[in-house]
C-alpha cells in the first residue's frame, strides 16, 4: 500500500515544484523581450545618427568646393505649372531662356541683350514701423 501512496505524495510535490519554475521563466521571457526592444531602439537611433552625420559631412564638403568661378548662373525662374518652368540662364555674356519639363530641357530663346534687373529697394522706415506696430498688437491679443 505504501507503493501506491508514495507516488501519490510525490506527484503533488513535483507539480508544486514545477509551478515556481514556470513563474520564474515568465519574467525572464518578458525581460528578454524588453532587452530586444531596447536593442532595436538603440539600433534605430544609431542608423538615424549615421544619416544625420552623412548629411552634415555632405554639406561641409559642398562648402569646401569653390563656387566663385562658376560660368553658368541662373538669373531667374518662373513656374508655369506644377512640373514645368522657364529658366533664364546666363552663360558668360549670353542669356538663354530655357523651357524645363520633366523629360526635356529646351532652349527657347537666346537674348540679344542681357536682361538687367533693378536692385530691390530696401523697405522704407515707415513700412518697418507699421509692421512692428502690427506685430506688437498681435502679441498683445494673444496674451
Amino acid at each position: 500500500m505504501a507503493k501506491f501512496i508514495l507516488p501519490g505524495l510525490f506527484l503533488p510535490l513535483s507539480a508544486i515544484a514545477a509551478e515556481p519554475a514556470a513563474q520564474a521563466s515568465a519574467p525572464l521571457a518578458g525581460s528578454a523581450m524588453g532587452g530586444q526592444l531596447v536593442q532595436l531602439l538603440l539600433g534605430l537611433l544609431l542608423v538615424i545618427g549615421v544619416i544625420f552625420l552623412l548629411a552634415w559631412l555632405l554639406r561641409r564638403v559642398q562648402q569646401i568646393v569653390p563656387r566663385g568661378g562658376q560660368v553658368i548662373k541662373i538669373v531667374a525662374t518662373q513656374a508655369l505649372g506644377p512640373r514645368d518652368r522657364l529658366i533664364l540662364v546666363q552663360v558668360g555674356g549670353e542669356q538663354i531662356l530655357l523651357g524645363l519639363t520633366p523629360g526635356t530641357i529646351t532652349s527657347l530663346h537666346v537674348m540679344a541683350e542681357p536682361v538687367h534687373f533693378p536692385d530691390a529697394e530696401p523697405a522704407s522706415a515707415e513700412f518697418a514701423q507699421r509692421l512692428m506696430e502690427l506685430l506688437g498688437k498681435d502679441q498683445k491679443d494673444k496674451s
